[in-house]
């Protein structure tokens, strides 16, 4: 082959020609011999996005923007992505435009959606997500920015003054007191740091620590005593409940029962007629006679007895004979 100028001129172009792929390959993101598809999402606003841009998922690039354009339709921006082919863009994924920092790329990000939810197919519409503007949020900072400033003027000068002046008078007329209350704290605090007075005590005295640990751990006792005392009380009435015993029989037979009440009734027709002064029983409380007769005897019985101490065994006996009859 000749070095002839036509061949160099073609050796350049056809070096200019790689170096141009590799340059769009590696810097500008291009994946020209790379398989892939492409999608389309629509945007309100791309915040400064431009072709070539890249695509992410989680932060790893699987494409890149591929054209820009506006669709007349639905007043939105409309980006074509091209996409790797292994790009695992599902049918609930969404894409979003975000910023690498204040001052970096703009890139399109997109989620993985569920992994059992079906690829998007070639050209179909990814959904979109989208950010707030930058240029909205520096615009509400700024105004944010002039309603401090605004607020910072209007704390000085004669406004300052004229808020902080009843205060500062109150301040100079109650300095005395301010300060003798404070000396008093201070005295109070003390005597507390000393283990002085009531405080002081309870604070730094170990037997009163010890007196207060002692009655939570006899209220302790006492708490567990009575949970006893209740779960045995629980148990009498459950045993009540179910007949045992006495007092569980008089309530759960009906036999029982009615013996007693049957016993009950004689007994009162019994008192009934002892009030009425049937019967000996019922003479002996009602008869006033048999009252005065018993009063008379237990008076003889008493004067004889008196005539008993001086006398003989004989004469002891004939006084009582002739006392009595």
């Amino acid at each position: 082959m000749k070095n002839t100028l036509e061949t160099r001129l073609g050796m350049f172009v056809l070096l200019a020609v790689i170096a141009a792929f590799l340059i769009l390959e590696l810097v500008g993101g291009v994946n020209i011999f790379k398989p892939g598809y492409h999608l389309k999402a629509e945007f309100n606003n791309i915040s400064e996005l431009k072709v070539g841009d890249p695509v992410k998922m989680a932060g790893v690039p699987v494409g890149q923007v591929e054209k820009i354009g506006l669709s007349e339709a639905d007043n939105k921006v409309e980006i074509l992505l091209r996409l790797n082919k292994d790009a695992p863009i599902r049918t609930d994924s969404t894409a979003t435009i975000k910023f690498a920092g204040l001052l970096g790329q703009n890139y399109v990000s997109i989620s993985f959606g569920n992994p059992k939810s079906p690829k998007l197919e070639a050209g179909a519409t990814i959904a979109t997500v989208e950010q707030p503007d930058i240029n909205a949020l520096m615009a509400k900072l700024d105004e944010a920015a002039t309603g401090v400033q605004n607020l910072t003027k209007s704390f000085t000068g004669d406004k300052i003054d004229n808020l902080l002046g009843p205060f500062t008078d109150f301040m100079k007329q109650n300095n005395p007191r301010l300060t003798a209350i404070i000396a008093n704290f201070q005295a109070v605090s003390g005597q507390i740091a000393e283990g002085k007075g009531t405080i002081g005590k309870l604070v730094y005295d170990d037997s009163l620590y010890n007196s207060a640990s002692a009655t939570v751990t006899n209220l302790q006792d006492a708490t567990a005593e009575i949970k006893g005392t209740v779960a045995q009380a629980r148990l009498v009435v459950d045993q009540i409940n179910s007949g045992q015993g006495t007092i569980g029989k008089l309530v759960k037979d009906e036999a029982l029962y009615r013996e007693t009440t049957a016993s009950m009734t004689n007994l009162n027709q019994i008192l009934e007629k002892i009030n009425s002064g049937q019967g000996s029983i019922g003479k002996l409380v009602n008869d006033q006679e048999f009252y005065k007769n018993a009063k008379l005897s237990l008076q003889k019985l008493d004067k004889a007895t008196e005539g008993l101490e001086d006398q003989g065994p004989l004469s002891v006996v004939g006084t009582m004979v002739n006392s009595l009859f």
